[in-house]
C-alpha cells in the first residue's frame, strides 16, 4: 500500500513522526510512505487553499519527504498533482495533531482540512488527533495512545468502510483520548459534539512598545458535551471515530425552507 501523510503542525512536528510510524505499519514492508507537509505550522486554517498565491515546495532530508509553503489541503493537492502524480496514494492520513479535533474544533482544523481535500479528490482519508489532558500531557510521549492504537483503528475503519453512496466521499475524524495507551478503554463510533457555553474568542495584550495586539484563545477543552458524542467518549477514555462528508447541507431544515418559498 502507498500512504500519503500530512499534518497542520508542520514538517518537523513530533506528531508527524508518530504518524509516519503508524503509516509504515499500515503500508507494510513492500509499501511506501510519502510525506508532504506544511513547511511551517498551519493550525486552525481548516480547508484553506492558497488560491491566490504560488507556493514553494522543497525536498527534505529523508526518502519521499517534502515540505510545501501552504496549508494541509494545499499539501494534498501538491502530492496528488505534482509529487505523486505518476503513483497516487491508496490512503491519505493527516496528523497526528497535537490536541483534539473533537466537537466544534473539527470545523477549524487544518488536520481535517487535509483529509477533507483527499476525500474530495476521491481518496480514502482519515484525520488523527491526540487529545491532551492531565493524564497524558506529562508523559515522555504524549502521543502514546495514538502510536499504540493508531494502526489497529485505521485497519478497523478500512474493513468497515461502507460503499460510498454519496457524491461526497466519506472521510474519518479519529480522536485519541487524553490518557496513556494502557488506559484506553476501546473505540466508539460517535457523532460530532458541541461544547456548550464555550468556544474560540480573542484576548487583547499590549506589547512592550505599547501597541495593542489580539490573541485568539480556545475554549475549555474539558467542558461537558452531550453523552456519546466524540468529545464525551474521549474524556471517558475511548477513541472516537466520526464519519464525515464535505456536504454542508442541513437536510433536517431543507423541507421546512422549501415550504417557506412556496
Amino acid at each position: 500500500m502507498r500512504v500519503l501523510i500530512t499534518n497542520d503542525d508542520g514538517i518537523n512536528a513530533p506528531g508527524l513522526e508518530v504518524l509516519h510510524q503508524i503509516a509504515s505499519d499500515i503500508a507494510g514492508e513492500r509499501g511506501e510512505v510519502w510525506t508532504v507537509a506544511p513547511a511551517f505550522e498551519q493550525s486552525g486554517v481548516a480547508h484553506c487553499i492558497s488560491y491566490t498565491r504560488p507556493m514553494m515546495i522543497q525536498k527534505m532530508v529523508g526518502e519521499r519527504r517534502y515540505a510545501a509553503e501552504g496549508s494541509p489541503a494545499d499539501c494534498v493537492l501538491v502530492a496528488l498533482h505534482d509529487v505523486m502524480q505518476d503513483s497516487p496514494p491508496d490512503l491519505v492520513l493527516s496528523g497526528v495533531n497535537r490536541g483534539n479535533n473533537s466537537a466544534e474544533n473539527a470545523l477549524y482544523s487544518g488536520t481535517l482540512g487535509g483529509a477533507m481535500e483527499a476525500a474530495l479528490q476521491g481518496l480514502p482519508a482519515m484525520a488523527l488527533s491526540q487529545y491532551l489532558g492531565p493524564d497524558n500531557r506529562g508523559l515522555g510521549n504524549p502521543f502514546e495512545a495514538a502510536l499504540v492504537h493508531g494502526a489497529t483503528t485505521i485497519r478497523q475503519i478500512l474493513a468497515a468502510d461502507p460503499v460510498n453512496a454519496s457524491a461526497y466521499r466519506l472521510f474519518y475524524n479519529i480522536n485519541f483520548p487524553p490518557v496513556a495507551a494502557a488506559q484506553v478503554k476501546g473505540t466508539r463510533a460517535a457523532p460530532q459534539g458541541l461544547r456548550q457555553g464555550t468556544g474560540f474568542s480573542c484576548e487583547p495584550h499590549l506589547s512592550p512598545s505599547g501597541r495593542r495586539f489580539l490573541w485568539i484563545r480556545g475554549g475549555d477543552q474539558q467542558a461537558e458535551v452531550a453523552p456519546e458524542t466524540d468529545a464525551a467518549v474521549n474524556l471517558d477514555g475511548y477513541i472516537s471515530v466520526t464519519p464525515m462528508r464535505a456536504d454542508l447541507t442541513a437536510p433536517d431544515a431543507l423541507d421546512a425552507l422549501k415550504g417557506a418559498f412556496e
